[in-house]
């Protein structure tokens, strides 16, 4: 009989979440830490798929340890055996979010895109979302829903408008040098970033309407 036909690996986009407390950020590391990535979990639980190669995940955007994810992007590529049809969106969240669990990692959503695309070097912008509780002079009066959801710094409130007033300046495309670690990767990489926009405003806590004050 004539050998099968091996089809070319297929390309998938997902966005997928995390509570990332557990977690020594979204970048594979090794297995033996006492803290591992969260591309760790997606790895293996593709492998469970019963790929006939490797997959592995690439990420649109790194976060650090304990930072979570409301919808982080990725891409991949799935080669199935001989005879296997690709699979269509929808079983591979399924089946992702299947070999993810108990872990609070979540596939939101996939599609099929061309092998030419790239999650990281494709994207056009990103959100991210910084969290301030105010009021609370030990951390230990941080509510148990808002933990490790927030940063709770000491002090009295936060001058808004004069805050409104300085992330003006950092609006437009700047030299973030003396915001970031030194350490060997980021010399490698640009600190020239364009920053969109900037909003500075008060919003309630997750339980905000429970309490009275």
């Amino acid at each position: 009989p004539a050998p099968a036909m091996v089809c070319a690996p297929a390309r998938y986009l997902v966005f997928f979440q995390y509570f990332g407390t557990r977690y020594s950020g979204v970048m594979e590391t090794k297995s033996d830490q006492a803290l591992v990535g969260v591309q760790n979990y997606l790895e293996e639980a593709a492998q469970k798929l019963k790929p006939s190669a490797p997959i592995k995940f690439h990420i649109s955007s790194r976060t650090d340890t304990g930072v979570h994810a409301l919808a982080n992007a990725a891409h991949l590529d799935i080669q199935r055996p001989p005879g296997k049809a690709a699979f269509t969106a929808q079983q591979l969240v399924q089946g992702l979010n299947y070999h993810l669990r108990p872990e609070p990692i979540r596939i939101l959503s996939a599609q099929r895109v061309p092998s030419t695309f790239h999650a990281r070097f494709c994207a056009l912008s990103r959100t991210y979302i910084y969290r301030l509780l105010l009021g609370c002079a030990h951390h230990s009066q941080v509510p148990v829903f808002e933990r490790d959801l927030c940063w709770a710094p000491a002090g009295g409130p936060l001058n808004i408008p004069a805050m409104r007033e300085a992330a003006e300046f950092l609006l437009g495309t700047h030299d973030f040098s003396t915001f970031r670690s030194l350490n060997p990767e980021s010399a490698l990489q640009s600190p020239v970033r364009t920053l969109l926009q900037l909003e500075i405003h008060p919003a309630p806590g997750f339980l905000a309407h429970h309490y009275q004050h």
